[in-house]
């Protein structure tokens, strides 16, 4: 997916030369299984938070669990107990609209010292509830007596925090830390801080209402006396970066619940809804849009989703810019902030630490103390080869869209500055293709989406050696100079427009010419530092469906290679062939179904007229979600074959909820049903609709388009598919191609 940073390295990773036995590539060890633990995230702009079912935050070697702020963890430990003993868990689940986590727990068995049972289990029942609002977690605890007995009930909450960077979570290990203070207490508050070695002081503030019967530096203590029947609440709010707001808990809470579901509505009504005939299929889809709300954070130039959690929840080029275009159909809002927002950000001085050229685009900004410090060197880091042709394709798409025309123009000199680092610096050698090399011994050693170490090599297995001109990157860059031809000939300059083109037409006939293999039947993963082919058979070659550049008379072909049996495991397309040296079903890259990789080669599929390809990757990816926790498709999951009345088989540290996984089931769906849209006419199209096995009927609302808006219904009929108009705002058209 992104980076060693953004998507790691979580295998064996190449050796850094930072210094004697470091490892580089700030790999993320898979010592546990996320999937083991199945955990609950929330988010709220620059915070997030892993807990387990219990709603508790265990640390541990290997454990991300715990709240972080920009890329800190404020607090590490956080687990309750009743009577000494972890209550019982009776559910644990997520509002649909992620805005609140409840745990609904029970007591066990207590016994006294003298192993005398003093309450049954099943009498006390615990609600917990919680969420993030601006940079603090809030939770209430609704403690009820079910006894016919009064019972006193004895609460702890034992708490840490180890201020430790994202990447030491990670499993990069530090020969030095900063200092940490000595937790300031009163009656119902507890600071704890530390002081890095970058100088800043970092505070975590718990605060309790009621005040604690006993509370220390590493525990809060709760005697409550509870009559039958008897319902008492407790209140919690961890601040991060502050030393917490002078008010109760109690009434910071509701506030602040009031406040944060007010936001993901707001979040999720600028955007088309979705209902279909299968009720799973929608749940899927609103949890689609619900983590897509909550990844988003609000830049000064708009909504910008955030990779994922726990490790990418922060800005990522790459990842931003495809979740964009994944979306772009049914809420352009995100794209023209990720566009923005990048813009903001794009280089404009070489810094070979940074990766950094003029005109580069962002892959991954970080806010901790190793960034900081320059431990890792992801502070401001510019290391993807794709971010920079992404950007004017999503550019140019958000304008065919939108038909806005004035967020373009402001654009335009970004744009520019893109189409010349491609010109002058992402062509390496001068043979018109873009090549990938890090500046620093330090940089990513691979810079494609698929940024493992052993991701790139030849058909023998041996590793390619750069710089290395990805098939897929060829593919960005023509789809960019297309988009710029298209925005300039808007701006009124039809000369550079037509100098675009033509750019765009060389370097399809080149590519054809050096990347097509006829034996293979398809095109090569990659040209190496020597021009020699990557013969390797990948799904790589389906992006190229996915801008055009493949030529009509390939896209059979390529087609039939990508749904083949050692590519679709009825799950999804694999990264890889199970044919080929490397593969690995349980690999990062090399064998693995990515839900986002499967979304773009879909749209590619459609693209040349394959929908009912489209159509079958949609119901693989779909099956696989019926399976999974909250129907939540994750970063990955592995790539054995697909069993009947049996699930696909998990990645172990595979992030969930992400971005482009969360927006892949809205792009199959539009890539299935053809949608298309003319801002200019006023038209919203559909070209040869197919709906997979599983749907009988979709109804999108909310469409907008120009100055209105249209709702529309498809429906099965026959071998064919009915497009019916259910209501419209404004002078809008719905038309059906064949």
């Amino acid at each position: 997916m992104q980076t060693p940073s953004a998507d790691a390295m979580p295998h064996a990773p190449a050796l850094a030369s930072a210094g004697a036995g470091q490892l580089a590539q700030f790999f993320i060890p898979a010592a546990a299984s996320l999937q083991e633990r199945r955990p609950r995230t929330l988010k709220h702009d620059d915070t997030f938070a892993v807990f387990d079912h219990n709603g508790d935050a265990l640390s541990g070697p290997g454990s991300p669990e715990g709240i972080f702020h920009r890329d800190t963890r404020y607090l590490s430990h956080l687990y309750l107990t009743i009577g000494g003993l972890r209550p019982m868990l009776l559910s644990s689940t997520l509002r649909d609209d992620n805005a609140t986590l409840t745990c609904d727990l029970t007591n066990p068995d207590l016994f006294n010292g003298e192993g005398r049972l003093v309450l049954a289990h099943d009498l006390v029942h615990i609600r917990r509830s919680r969420f993030l609002w601006k940079a603090a977690c809030f939770e209430r605890l609704v403690v009820r007596n079910f006894d016919e007995e009064p019972r006193r009930i004895s609460l702890e909450l034992t708490f840490e925090a180890d201020f430790a960077d994202l990447f030491e979570v990670r499993g990069t290990r530090r020969e030095r830390r900063g200092e940490s203070h000595a937790p300031e207490i009163d009656a119902s508050r507890v600071t704890l801080s530390y002081t890095g070695l970058d100088k800043r002081r970092r505070v975590t503030t718990l605060s309790f209402d009621p005040a604690p019967t006993r509370l220390t530096g590493r525990d809060a203590i709760f005697t409550l006396d509870l009559a039958p029947r008897e319902t008492r609440s407790l209140f919690l709010e961890v601040t991060c970066g502050t030393e917490g707001a002078n008010r109760p808990p109690r009434r910071a809470f509701f506030s602040g619940l009031r406040d944060a579901r007010r936001a993901l509505r707001a979040a999720t009504a600028r955007a088309a809804s979705i209902t279909t005939s299968n009720d799973i299929f929608n749940e899927a889809a609103r949890r689609s849009l619900s983590d897509l709300a909550m990844l988003t954070t609000d830049t000064p130039e708009g909504p910008y989703p955030y990779a994922g959690i726990p490790w990418f929840s922060t800005v990522f080029g790459r990842d931003a810019l495809i979740t964009a275009l994944e979306t772009l159909w049914l809420d352009p809002a995100i794209a023209r902030g990720v566009l923005g927002h990048l813009a903001a950000n794009q280089a404009i001085a070489t810094d070979p630490a940074a990766d950094a050229e003029p005109g580069k685009i962002l892959h991954e900004v970080r806010h901790g103390e190793m960034a900081e410090l320059g431990e890792v060197p992801f502070r401001r880091y510019y290391g993807s080869v794709d971010s920079t042709p992404l950007f004017v394709m999503l550019a140019g798409a958000y304008l065919e869209r939108t038909g806005d025309i004035a967020t373009l123009r402001g654009l335009w000199p970004h744009i520019e500055a893109a189409l010349s680092w491609i010109e002058e610096h992402g062509d390496r050698d001068g043979d018109g293709f873009v090549e990938y090399g890090r500046q620093t011994a330090d940089g990513l050693i691979n810079q494609g989406w698929k940024d493992s170490h052993d991701s790139v090599f030849h058909a023998d297995g041996a590793l390619a050696r750069g710089p290395i001109a990805l098939a897929e990157v060829q593919a960005y860059v023509y789809g960019a100079w297309r988009a710029a031809a298209a925005v300039a000939l808007r701006l009124g300059d039809a000369e550079r427009a037509a100098a675009f083109d033509m750019r765009a037409e060389a370097l399809r006939e080149a590519f054809d010419k050096r990347f097509f293999d006829v034996e293979l039947g398809t095109y090569v993963l990659a040209l190496d530092g020597d021009k020699r082919p990557c013969r390797v058979r990948t799904s790589n070659a389906g992006h190229a469906l996915l801008t055009g550049i493949a030529f009509p008379e390939r896209a059979p072909s390529v087609v039939a290679m990508l749904m083949s049996a050692p590519f679709f495991c009825g799950w999804g397309v694999r990264t890889l062939g199970a044919a080929e040296a490397r593969y690995n079903p349980m690999s990062y890259h090399n064998g693995s179904v990515w839900p986002h990789d499967n979304a773009l080669i879909a749209a590619g599929c459609a693209r040349y007229g394959f929908q009912q390809e489209a159509a079958r990757i949609f119901e693989g990816l779909f099956a696989a979600s019926t399976y999974i926790d909250l129907r939540r498709l994750p970063e990955l999951f592995c790539g054995f074959p697909r069993q009947r009345t049996q699930g696909p088989t998990f990645y172990p540290v595979a992030c969930t909820p992400q971005a482009w996984a969360a927006a892949a089931p809205l792009s199959l769906l539009q890539s299935c049903l053809g949608l298309g849209f003319d801002p200019g006419e006023a038209q919203i199209s559909f070209t040869e609709p197919v709906l997979p096995d599983f749907l009988d009927d979709v109804v999108l609302r909310n469409l907008v388009i120009g100055g209105g808006s249209a709702d529309v219904a498809l429906r099965r009929s026959g071998r064919s598919v009915v497009v019916d108009v259910l209501d419209r705002k404004g002078p809008v058209r719905v038309l059906t191609k064949s």
